[in-house]
């Protein structure tokens, strides 16, 4: 995969007015014909000195990250996805590789795996590379629902809401629990696209005043946890999140693709 990706923090009187719009241009992503929202957890691996997400937060030109993803939470025997997620120059590349639940762990803990049919053999190797170059470790648990519409050209509109962390527990078959990160009212947006974000998307973001911002939700999970180690002491969700939500002065366009 390899798109642009624009994100944007709402409230909830935003996140309504948007999803209203949008349904006039697009269709419910195939799972949330089944349920208003579905589960997408995660465990990010990272170095032993957090090299990885220290990077990230940092904007450089260029970056990366790995996680393993499911879709609800998993036994180790569902099949599950190792991804890599790059950024370079503003264009997202995402290289995932199927396994069931138990073989990611095998794979990212000893490099041992017996390739199967449903593997892509090509993105197995580059994970091989990435993990021994960086020797990830478990790092943090991040789940959240999503509400995602999809339209042409490959346009997919996404809305995060209850995300939730932990640093324990690192493995996705222990349930879908953890610490909220975002205020109940504010919900995490992203449009997805491969190359310039529709005129009219444009007009109704402009319309609706939503201005885009740079976010991660492991950067920002990162971030708050080394401020809480320095206040000592609990921080203000509400308030982090409020200042979050003040608008940037990002161009709502982005570059076409090559």
């Amino acid at each position: 995969m390899m798109r642009h990706e624009n994100k944007y923090l709402v409230d909830g009187e935003k996140y309504s007015k948007l999803q209203s719009r949008l349904s006039q241009y697009m269709e419910l992503d195939v799972y949330n014909k089944q349920s208003e929202f579905y589960t997408i957890s995660n465990i990010y691996y990272d170095t032993d000195d957090n090299n990885l997400v220290r990077a990230s937060i940092s904007k450089p030109g260029y970056k990366e990250k790995l996680r393993v993803r499911a879709y609800g939470a998993p036994a180790r025997a569902d099949m599950v996805f190792v991804e890599i997620k790059k950024k370079y120059d503003g264009v997202v590349i995402k290289r995932r590789c199927a396994f069931a639940l138990s073989e990611a762990y095998e794979f990212l803990e000893s490099h041992n795996i017996e390739p199967k049919e449903y593997m892509n053999a090509q993105v197995l190797k580059e994970i091989d590379y990435f993990i021994r170059l960086h020797a990830p470790k478990p790092k943090l648990y991040l789940a959240y629902e999503r509400r995602a519409y999809v339209g042409e050209n490959d346009l997919r509109v996404t809305f995060d809401t209850n995300v939730r962390t932990r640093r324990h527990d690192l493995r996705l078959e222990k349930g879908s629990y953890g610490d909220k990160l975002l205020d109940d009212d504010v919900w995490l947006v992203e449009i997805k696209t491969n190359g310039a974000i529709p005129l009219w998307l444009t007009e109704i973001l402009s319309e609706l005043r939503i201005y885009s911002q740079g976010y991660s939700k492991y950067g920002e999970e990162y971030q708050r946890r080394l401020e809480m180690e320095r206040t000592g002491g609990c921080l203000d969700l509400y308030s982090m999140s409020q200042m979050k939500l003040q608008p940037s002065r990002c161009k709502v366009f982005l570059p076409r693709l090559a």
